[in-house]
């Protein structure tokens, strides 16, 4: 998948140790956190250029004056996640500022500056911390440290992640950004539903025309650029108004709605989001009509 990300000229190698400490992390997010890095890392190499996963486990010990405690993680067990670049590096402003959502150093229109931030947000999520190493020229490093999970709460972890109940029937999935569409139709096929992906709104309505009864929901971006999330929702009404529609953006659904992006009270999903967040929420979103005749 990352070899996919990167395009074929450019380099990649993992460097995965076998015996890694188990961690309390959802393996989709974790996912996610991959792509973004190497998204950042693609824009930041020329051809030839090379990224490099490496993980392994790590102790970090007690420090011995107060000063070297103020430096990284705390003392403890970590499972660290490495994403090296030989790209042009950053110079210490941009590094201070990288995790700031919708910092970007690329020209307008050709980056949210959410990628890092949605990184930032998971990994903290997690437990875990993140940092970066670079300098121009010399390349970039992500390091991030995840708590390694004790022996006793592996098993009740991972009972949980079966806590969400499985779905069915199928949901139109619409989301303008290639690997985050495909991202979300893997998260609504491990929870059971048929997926039918649309990269815009017009597209998705020419779904709807053709498919109309045999959809359960619509999953749909807010923002983008042919024909958004609000006025797909109005189309849809207009044509099929028994099939409920789920926002999803990277604002929150207060901006969206400030912005005249969506309805207010309409459904909303924050991203980025889990697979069990999605599940409920689809769940949520079709238990008052789940004897229809879209939900067999």
């Amino acid at each position: 998948m990352l070899r996919q990300v990167l395009g074929e000229d450019k380099l990649y190698s993992a460097d995965l140790a076998p015996d890694l400490s188990a961690v309390r992390a959802d393996p989709g997010q974790l996912e996610q956190v991959l792509i973004n890095l190497a998204l950042n890392a693609r824009d930041a190499l020329t051809t030839g250029g090379a990224l490099k996963v490496r993980t392994s486990n790590m102790v970090i010990p007690r420090p011995e004056d107060d000063a070297a405690a103020l430096e990284g993680p705390p003392p403890g067990n970590y499972v660290v996640l490495e994403v090296i670049d030989t790209g042009h590096g950053m110079d210490p402003a941009t590094r201070a500022r990288v995790f700031e959502p919708f910092f970007t150093t690329k020209p307008v229109g050709q980056g949210t500056g959410l990628g890092l931030a949605t990184v930032f947000g998971i990994v903290r999520q997690s437990g875990g911390s993140i940092g970066v190493e670079s300098a121009p020229g010399e390349g970039t490093t992500f390091r991030i440290f995840f708590p390694e999970l004790p022996a006793s709460a592996v098993q009740p972890a991972l009972r949980s992640r079966g806590s969400v109940e499985a779905g069915s029937g199928t949901v139109l999935l619409v989301e303008d950004e290639d690997l985050v569409r495909e991202f979300a139709c893997r998260y609504l096929e491990a929870h059971g539903y048929r997926c039918l992906p649309a990269r815009n709104g017009r597209k998705a309505l020419d779904i709807v025309r053709e498919s109309g009864p045999m959809i359960a929901a619509i999953v749909t971006d807010v923002v983008m650029p042919i024909m958004g999330g609000r006025e797909l929702s109005q189309r849809v009404a207009e044509l099929c108004p028994d099939i409920p529609v789920l926002h999803i953006s990277a604002y929150t659904d207060d901006q969206v709605v400030r912005m005249g992006l969506m309805e207010a009270g309409a459904p909303f999903l924050h991203k980025p989001f889990t697979p069990e967040s999605l599940g409920r929420k689809l769940h949520e979103l079709l238990a008052p009509t789940a004897a229809g005749p879209n939900h067999p």
